[in-house]
């Protein structure tokens, strides 16, 4: 029997709770899903961050069963627009379709999402190259346009020793003499069962408040919400295999703590706090936090090892691949204004930040 679709948006806070099984088991068809798109780790956030009546999720069901799912909210500014839940402290926004039932839930979803967006721009931010919202957008028929959004680095998942191997000599052999020098001092690597998530995650944050003491840092790592978020859901996560949590310790002394999120595809480390204690011992903490993501690449088949979002120096020592994340923008006729305005808004950001690069590094140079 061909299967009859039925697509709802929901709006209730309960609904969405109760979604979790269906959500989850959605999830684990979803081969391009990242942990970003988890049931625990949307519904947290929501907790901490969603503003009441702006809910929007859309959903796809055949029978009882989700075959297809649109994590959204509503947003009123810059311009009122349908936007990925999990905001700015997520690197990844995407959907989720039932890969097993080829493109059938796609064009339901997207016949969905015409109808909720009425007069709303869809707003798809960090969007992983070949995540499943493209199929989306391949399929719709009013206006749309795709723009660069967030720069992210990965490497491949493989084994430390592999990952070294792809530097220059002299480089690699620097890195190796690190690793023994951390063996030398003794840092031990602990995995946090999922009875101690919550202070784990708890120490996390309180190493990094005191790892960027008196320098600049993400404001929001340091905001009760945001902790409450991660102790809400990281304890799921960990226990259904979504999430691993690792504690470094020195003499006794837990003196960094490291949380990265799995999914089938990816390994991404995603937050980390470490005690000053270990650069005053000369040990170097990107080595020792990419040395534990590359231990958990090893099972589950994930090809990549990312760095998620960002362009620091750090990272580019160990010569990534720069993946570019997209901003998919889909509109109604009735809307089309509103997707050129953000088009142009993108383009006016981007112009003014190449503009202050290029008057940064003529400043440089003058003071040479």
């Amino acid at each position: 029997m061909k299967p009859t679709y039925t697509t709802d948006l929901v709006t209730d806070e309960g609904t969405f709770a109760a979604l979790a099984p269906a959500w989850d088991r959605l999830y684990a068809r979803s081969r391009t899903a990242t942990p970003f798109q988890s049931h625990a780790w949307l519904y947290s956030w929501w907790l901490s961050y969603g503003r009441p009546g702006r809910l929007r999720l859309l959903v796809v069901r055949d029978g009882g069963e989700l075959v297809a799912a649109a994590p959204l909210a509503s947003v009123r500014r810059p311009v009122s627009a349908l936007v990925p839940l999990g905001g700015a402290i997520s690197d990844y926004g995407d959907v989720l379709v039932d890969d097993e039932r080829g493109e059938a839930p796609v064009a339901a979803l997207t016949a969905g999402l015409a109808a909720a967006a009425r007069t709303a721009l869809i707003d798809f931010r960090e969007v992983r190259p070949g995540g499943a919202v493209e199929r989306v957008y391949d399929r719709w028929t009013g206006p749309r346009r795709r723009v660069s959004d967030s720069l992210c680095l990965e490497l491949p998942a493989v084994p430390m020793e592999d990952l070294v191997a792809r530097l220059s000599p002299a480089k690699a052999q620097r890195v190796r003499a690190k690793l023994r020098k951390l063996t030398a001092l003794g840092v031990q690597r602990h995995l946090v069962r999922p009875d101690e998530v919550d202070p784990a995650l708890r120490r996390l944050l309180e190493l990094h408040r005191l790892q960027w003491q008196g320098r600049k840092v993400t404001s929001e790592h340091l905001q009760a919400r945001f902790c409450e978020h991660l102790v809400r859901s990281v304890g799921p996560m960990v226990r259904s295999g979504d999430a691993v949590v690792t504690e470094f310790r020195l003499d006794d002394d837990v003196v960094a703590v490291d949380l990265t999120l799995l999914s089938r595809r990816l390994a991404g480390g995603y937050l980390y706090g470490a005690h000053p204690r270990l650069r005053e011992r000369k040990a170097d903490v990107a080595v020792i936090l990419l040395d534990a993501c590359a231990e958990h690449t090893r099972a589950g088949g994930r090809g990549t090892l990312s760095l998620l979002r960002g362009n620091e120096p750090y990272k580019h020592h160990w010569r990534p691949e720069p993946v570019v994340n997209q901003r998919l923008l889909l509109a109604r006729r009735r809307t089309a204004p509103l997707l050129s305005a953000v088009v142009c808004d993108v383009a006016a950001r981007r112009r003014g930040k190449e503009l202050l690069a290029r008057l940064r590094e003529r400043d440089g140079g003058d003071r040479s």
